[in-house]
């Protein structure tokens, strides 16, 4: 059963067509990797998915209109971690982990001992359990980014959305996180994650959405997807495509195409 379903989903931001007349439905408990050049519409998608942005054409998160979500239903049932992050002032990481709960609060709720071990448990998630009272500012962009992936996930929705998760992310957190990511999916949490990397994207996901130009240009598996054609005709790169043994999928870039 889908959990995200667009038809003829069309998106303009500043009169510009971004994405263009495009359909396709994400199944629930699984993982999805949305793929393209710079500029084809990835992270636009996923901010209309999240009702951040006006768009036309049907777009339904269970079944029901994404406009007619409230923004704290939304994010009960939806987290979006995105690309990079400007805050007001500056939080301690404790404290800046701590609002991805307020969703689940009323104006008159306090936080307990269960939130707080929600977060205690995020930060080891994120090997992000030293830096609880540190300073947001005086981290670093890979650690900045750890922390919004722990926010997102004590927010608990059942749906994430990932904005380049592994910008700024070294290779052995990269693999840390999205390993993690993978247990979560396991266990029923449906994810959507626009991502650079192919191969990185081939290893993790279920399901691959490859857009160019606003639209989609290839829609099913990694290994039924990514192949020499589409990198010549969508990334504008020679390359060799090799599907080991094990499954995964290895590309070998050589020169690209003018």
């Amino acid at each position: 059963m889908p959990v995200i379903t667009a038809s003829r989903l069309q998106v303009a931001l500043s009169g510009e067509p971004i994405i263009r007349d495009v359909s396709f439905q994400i199944g629930r408990g699984s993982f999805t990797g949305i793929l393209g050049p710079n500029g084809s519409g990835k992270t636009t998608l996923l901010r209309a998915m999240a009702g951040l942005i006006p768009f036309s054409g049907s777009l339904l998160l269970e079944n029901k209109p994404v406009s007619a979500w409230s923004p704290r239903a939304m994010a009960t049932r939806l987290a979006f971690v995105r690309q990079s992050h400007m805050i007001p002032f500056d939080f301690k990481v404790e404290e800046l982990v701590l609002l991805g709960r307020s969703p689940h609060k009323n104006l008159l709720s306090s936080y307990d001992q269960s939130d707080f071990s929600l977060v205690r448990d995020a930060l080891r998630l994120v090997d992000m359990s030293g830096f609880s009272s540190r300073s947001y500012a005086s981290l670093s962009g890979g650690e900045q980014q750890r922390v919004f992936l722990a926010q997102a996930l004590v927010q608990e929705a059942d749906i994430l959305l990932l904005d380049e998760p592994t910008t700024y992310l070294d290779v052995h957190h990269q693999y840390e996180f999205l390993q993690h990511v993978r247990s979560l999916v396991d266990n029923g949490i449906t994810v959507v994650g626009a991502f650079h990397d192919l191969e990185l994207a081939a290893r993790f996901c279920d399901h691959l959405i490859v857009f160019s130009g606003g639209q989609i240009s290839a829609d099913g598996s990694p290994q039924g997807v990514l192949d020499a054609e589409l990198l010549a005709r969508v990334f504008r790169m020679n390359a060799q495509v090799h599907h080991t043994s094990e499954g995964s999928i290895r590309i070998h870039y050589e020169t690209p195409l003018t």
